[in-house]
């Protein structure tokens, strides 16, 4: 089953659900796709279904339909529906016409009704869910549709499902199931219960449901479901009706389940009083269902006895209660909680510890922790448990402590797999705990960076973390992305480097893209703008003779696209005189041997944009008449004469001047160019002045391959070629072309400009800087390349980074701009292109680095804490939100009622949160208002809501005596005394103290006052500090004292007369006086100790003994001894003890002897029972299978001899399976061990099925227990 959160996106919005038709009529399935024109398969068992009179299949955009007519017996089964790679499975149903037989129940048994279904995993109970129930438009809750009560047979399947409203949700919600009250079912998914989720985005609501297949009875109870967001919840509760299949007539299943009344007729009654006698015992039901059907089945084998489950529960750990209440079939745990109250276990405190381990310890991961226990015993052996294993010390992993009667588990270097439960034993008595290693938060390396992007390309978003393999989020405005069906996310994982790529973006997938670990969270922005195609050069007029050669061409941004040359609107079709050609990002047009027909416009039409490249080609024609031999030389242009003709050229450009010529003879061409200085173009040099002498170019053939690589002049009969090669800004003015002979000469001015993209503007300048927005100038280029500019475009990007994110899609007219959508604390950097007709030019050096910084949010809880004659005490908290830019400080300020001045109450700003403000007019009513700042302002003010009198309160003092001064204070003799009493009263109390009514003074007792409360304090006590104290607060006539009793004390001095009153046999009689100090409190008793003369080792006879009088006993006779007594109180044992003078001699007594007393045997011999017994079992054919049993007796081996006991001729332990011994057969193996006996039967086959006994024989009696193996063969 996939995991909740990554289940693959259906390709269906709307599934075809189970249908039932009858017999004759039509059935109609329906389905709905995400996406219009899928192609869908329909299959029946399956194979494929064409469209025929039985089946018509019809598809309406995203609708589907599939209709069965003339339904008949045949046509049930499972069919299915095919989309893509998404399948969906259902059934069609036929009922026959009439009415289904109805078989009778008896009446105790409330029967399942007939014509309810049997789903399968695909279906779902009829009142589980309304058939295409419309989603409510005002759900109650969260719920759009809740489950409902459902109601299933033995052995079937069922399905609860529940809609929760998604629209308003920025999160999928989550959702729990429970059986009962606790039980929670997550935990318990596998073959028989299944947990499904899915997304519908056309009504957006998420589907949850709950699937339960071959439905046992016990699972019949009530459940819940809770779905929870953010900030919201919402629960449901519904119920599962399990019948029971009904068998023979004579057999009721009830009865065998219900529990028997107890004895002397009694009837059970529940833990809460209630009487459940009558109800039906699901455990018996659930563990006991087979042994009870072979039971009826076979008389004579015996069901093993029931299990108490109450025994079970009283017994087990609370954290168990849950597991064996589902196992034994318990609904009602809060009934079972009640009933459990009153058989609680009495808890036995522990022997072994004094102080066990804490509930729970928590450490960072690579940390060291140690787990202390202190023990009663500071001999006793100790072992250490980890989740049940014996924890062994192995090199500095575990290591073992001790220190007095602590013991100590030191763990270093904490990893995950150490959080586990931990135990200490010590003589069986046990103490547990959990360890929960905390994971450092995962912090981000290196952020995303922002990406602009057109539509289709691939974007990919790449981040570093400080830990390798670590999980991350991502979310795109604030919403979780997970993989789709489409793939258009896609997550990856490279040691600490995580990517998500978007594949083919779209401009819905614009927004703020952000990776989410448990250290925090970065944040980048994806801007998608659609597929634009920038001009790099336009195509350009051309004008051009008969058979020359014309060549249009343009270059575009986009190198792959493709597009359509027209003449006068009309594709045009390449040839072997029209040629195209594609070039990277350049598209030529070239015609060889130009002809009038030629004469047109021409355009280029990029596939797939809304633009169009447009020029027209001139035809000149030249006219050639028929003059006499001496012919004056003739320029023939459009406009010769003294009018200049302006042609423009693209700067990189070839430039081209072809000028037609005539003359007889053929007249020589000289080619000239105006400079700054030269002389005016009307003027004609001679020809024989040396060109060194003028200020202007001349050219000649021969001349220019020498000097000048990029000019060529061609000479020819009838014209005169003139070209620059890659023309630039400096070739651009007035060119004069002069042709002369012996008749004559002429000349022409031609005017050639040469336009380019504007210079890049200067660095722009930054301005009102905010929270995510600045105002960013600049100023026009100081060349605009001969052309207006059009516009211009701006640029940003991170400093860190190297990738620049166009702001604005349209040019910009105006010399500023607002850039917002910025993310505070991030440092940024702008530039600025130029843009005219020809292209964008050089970006701009970039600005100044500045980061978008916002005001911090006002202070909060601002409050006035003291008031006082000139000040007022202040205290607020700091403000919500900080910023990026941090938190300089705190400025205070007041003003009076009803004025608007302001007044700064502090020179600088403070970084406390609390201030008080002094040299305040006395009776000044003030209001207060604080501000925080930071590198972008001061923020919105806090203001107090009502104004503050400037006045103090006088307040009635009052000392607040703590509750363990109220009893006498005990100190030992040079024990510190420091005795702290808070008191009240305003203004500032006098603190007076005495003792026995007497001022105190003196250099071994001080006094400490503060403005809230007074201190007594003693460096050393002594005994004659000891008697009652009285302190007093007074303000003016009020007074308020209090009384408290110091009481020193010491050790006591030792008894006194210790004399021997009376010696008889073992005997010895002591009496002495109680001692004369008492060390000023009460005596709790005496020790007594005695010495032998001979060693005068002392020994404690007596301890904390009250009287002053004593008989000392078991003393050895013939020894001398000698006597002493200690006296005991609260601070200790007296320095000196009593002791008597003269030893006392025990004398020995004739004719005494020690009798050893009698103990009669025992008999411990005992019949064998077994305290296990065989549990019956099923298992599959071709496994070894084990039968296990305990058993006690004593004793355990037969004494007598066989033939002396006929009895005993068979072994102790013996196994039979259908009455036969298998001692003697090699495919049984029996062991025996501390009790446990096991048979292992080698491969079973469904021969081996049958009874089998366990019989134990000693010489007290015999036993025997029995079970039944079932071998089953798989399928």
């Amino acid at each position: 089953m996939p995991e909740l959160g990554k289940k693959a996106v259906s390709a269906f919005s709307k599934k075809p659900k189970t249908a039932e038709a009858a017999v004759g009529s039509s059935a109609l399935f329906e389905a709905e796709t995400e996406r219009a024109g899928l192609k869908l398969r329909w299959q029946k068992a399956g194979s494929d279904i064409a469209a025929s009179d039985k089946y018509v299949l019809t598809s309406d955009g995203t609708r589907h339909t599939l209709t069965v007519r003339d339904v008949g017996p045949d046509d049930q089964g499972q069919y299915a529906v095919i989309a893509g790679s998404s399948k969906v499975k259902f059934e069609l149903k036929v009922k026959e016409a009439e009415k289904p037989d109805v078989v009778p129940a008896p009446q105790e048994v409330p029967s399942a009704p007939s014509d309810a279904p049997n789903t399968g995993s695909e279906g779902c109970p009829p009142n589980s869910e309304a058939p295409s129930e419309a989603v409510s438009g005002d759900p109650i809750g969260l719920f759009v549709t809740r489950p409902q009560d459902g109601e299933v047979t033995v052995g079937d399947s069922i399905t609860f499902s529940a809609q929760v409203a998604g629209a308003s949700l920025l999160k999928p919600p989550m959702i729990k199931w429970f059986k009962g009250k606790w039980m929670d079912l997550s935990g318990k998914v596998g073959k028989n219960l299944q947990l499904h989720d899915s997304y519908d985005r056309a009504s957006k609501v998420y589907l949850f449901e709950l699937h339960i297949s071959e439905v046992q009875a016990a699972y019949a109870g009530g459940y819940r479901c809770e779905v929870s967001t953010k900030d919201k919840f919402d629960s449901c509760n519904f119920n599962l009706t399990v019948h029971e299949a009904i068998g023979p007539a004579d057999l009721d299943l009830r009865s065998a389940f219900r529990r028997p009344s107890l004895p002397g007729g009694t009837r059970r009654t529940s833990g809460d009083g209630r009487d459940d006698g009558g109800c039906l015992d699901f455990s018996s039901l659930l563990k006991k269902r087979d042994s009870f059907l072979r039971t009826s089945r076979d008389p004579k084998l015996e069901a093993p006895a029931e299990e108490d489950v109450w025994e079970i529960l009283r017994t087990a750990p609370p954290s168990e209660y849950e597991r064996i209440a589902f196992q034994h079939g318990i609904t009602d745990l809060r009934g079972m909680l009640k009933r459990l109250k009153g058989m609680k276990k009495e808890e036995k405190k522990s022997t072994a510890f004094l102080k066990k381990l804490e509930p729970a310890y928590q450490v960072n991961k690579g940390q060291k922790i140690r787990l202390v226990v202190e023990l009663a015993d500071p001999d006793a052996e100790v072992k250490w448990l980890k989740n049940g294993q014996e924890i062994q010390m192995s090199g500095s992993k575990y290591i073992f402590e001790s220190s007095g009667n602590k013991r100590m588990l030191a763990i270093s270097q904490c990893s995950l797999a150490d959080d586990a439960a931990y135990q200490c034993v010590v003589n069986g008595d046990k103490c547990s705990t959990e360890l929960f290693v905390k994971e450092p938060p995962v912090l981000i390396t290196r952020a995303l960076e922002d990406h602009m992007v057109t539509v289709g390309q691939r974007v990919e978003f790449e981040c570093e973390v400080s830990e390798e393999g670590a999980p991350v989020k991502w979310l795109k405005d604030g919403v979780e992305l997970t993989r789709e069906e489409t793939f258009k996310y896609r997550f990856k994982k490279d040691g600490r480097k995580h990517h998500l790529i978007v594949n083919e973006a779209t401009l819905e997938d614009s927004g703020h893209y952000a990776i989410r670990t448990s250290g925090g969270q970065a944040l980048a922005e994806l801007i998608v703008q659609e597929k634009t195609l920038e001009v790099y050069q336009n195509i350009a007029d051309l004008t051009v003779g008969a058979r020359d050669q014309a060549v249009f061409k343009c270059e575009v941004s986009d190198e792959n696209v493709r597009g359509v040359w027209l003449k006068n609107g009309k594709e045009l079709v390449p040839d072997s005189r029209i040629k195209v050609s594609h070039i990277g990002r350049v598209h030529k047009l070239t015609i060889d041997d130009v002809t009038p027909a030629d004469e047109a416009d021409y355009s280029f039409v990029p596939e797939g944009f809304a633009c169009n490249l447009s020029a027209k080609l001139h035809f000149m024609e030249v006219k050639i008449d028929f003059v006499p031999r001496q012919e004056p030389p003739k320029i023939h242009l459009d406009c010769p004469g003294r009018t200049p003709d302006t042609i423009v050229v693209v700067a990189g450009n070839k430039l081209r001047l072809d000028v037609p010529i005539s003359g007889d003879p053929a007249p020589a061409v000289i080619w000239q160019k105006a400079i700054q200085g030269s002389k005016g173009l009307g003027e004609t040099p001679d020809a024989s002045s040396d060109a060194s002498d003028s200020n202007e170019w001349v050219f000649e053939k021969k001349l220019l391959c020498e000097t000048e690589g990029r000019v060529h002049v061609e000479t020819h009969k009838d014209r005169s070629i003139f070209t620059v090669e890659g023309a630039e800004k400096e070739d651009e003015g007035v060119y004069t072309v002069i042709v002369k002979n012996p008749v004559g000469e002429d000349q022409v001015n031609i005017t050639v400009k040469v336009i380019d993209v504007p210079d890049p503007p200067a660095a722009p300048k930054i301005s009102n800087v905010g929270e995510d927005s600045c105002t960013v100038h600049w100023q026009p280029p100081d060349y605009d390349g001969g052309q207006p500019i059009l516009g211009y475009i701006l640029e940003r990007k991170k400093k860190k980074s190297y990738r620049w994110m166009r702001l604005n899609f349209d040019l910009l007219r105006e010399l500023s701009h607002e850039a917002k959508r910025m993310i505070e604390g991030v440092v940024y950097e702008m530039r600025v292109y130029a843009v005219n007709a020809i292209g964008m030019s050089r970006p701009s050096p970039a600005s100044q680095p500045f980061m978008p910084i916002g005001p911090p949010s006002e202070p909060t809880h601002l409050g006035v804490e003291d008031v006082s004659d000139s000040t007022v005490s202040l205290k607020w908290r700091p403000p919500e939100r900080v910023g990026a830019g941090g938190l300089d400080g705190y400025s205070v300020e007041y003003c009076r009622e009803g004025s608007s001045e302001w007044v700064s109450a502090l020179q600088s700003l403070t970084e406390h949160t609390s201030l008080l403000v002094k040299e305040l007019p006395t009776g000044a009513r003030l209001l207060f208002r604080v501000r925080a700042h930071n590198l972008a302002g001061p923020s919105t003010p806090a203001t107090t809501k009502e104004p503050v009198t400037v006045q103090e309160i006088l307040e009635r003092p009052r000392l607040r005596l703590p509750r363990h001064l109220r009893q006498t204070v005990q100190r030992k003799v040079g024990e510190p005394v420091n005795i702290l009493i808070p008191f009240q009263g305003k203004p500032r109390p006098q603190i007076t103290w005495s003792k026995e009514g007497q001022l105190l003074a003196g250099n071994d007792v001080s006094i400490r006052n503060s403005p809230t409360d007074t201190i007594l304090f003693i460096r050393a006590a002594r005994r004659d500090h000891s008697g009652t104290y009285q302190v007093a607060v007074q303000i003016e006539n009020m007074e308020d004292k209090a009384i408290l009793v110091l009481q020193i004390v010491d050790k006591p001095s030792s008894p006194q007369e210790v004399r021997v009153t009376d010696t008889w046999g073992f005997n010895v009689a002591l009496e002495w006086k109680p001692p004369q100090d008492d060390g000023n409190t009460e005596l709790w008793g005496y020790t007594v100790q005695k010495a032998d003369n001979k060693t005068m080792e002392w020994f404690t006879v007596l301890e904390h003994y009250r009287r002053t009088h004593c008989v000392v006993s078991e003393l050895i006779m013939g020894n001398n001894y000698y006597f002493r007594v200690f006296s005991h109180n609260m601070v200790g044992a007296s320095e000196k003890a009593a002791t008597t003078k003269e030893p006392v001699f025990i004398p020995k007594i004739a004719g005494l002897t020690y009798q050893p007393p009698t103990y009669q045997k025992l008999d411990f011999s005992e019949a064998p029972s077994f305290t296990q017994p065989l549990v019956n079992r099923s298992v599959i054919a071709g496994y070894n299978a084990v039968l296990c049993c305990a058993v006690r007796g004593s004793p355990k081996v037969p004494f007598l001899p066989r033939e002396q006991n006929p009895l005993l001729q068979e072994p102790k332990i013996s196994w039979f399976k259908n009455g036969l011994n298998l001692a003697e057969d090699a495919r049984f193996r029996m062991f025996s061990k501390q009790g446990v006996l096991t048979l292992e039967i080698r491969k079973p086959c469904p021969f081996d099925g049958g009874a089998y006994v366990c019989r134990a024989i000693n010489a007290q009696g015999e036993a025997q227990c029995e079970c039944r193996l079932e071998v089953r063969v798989p399928q």
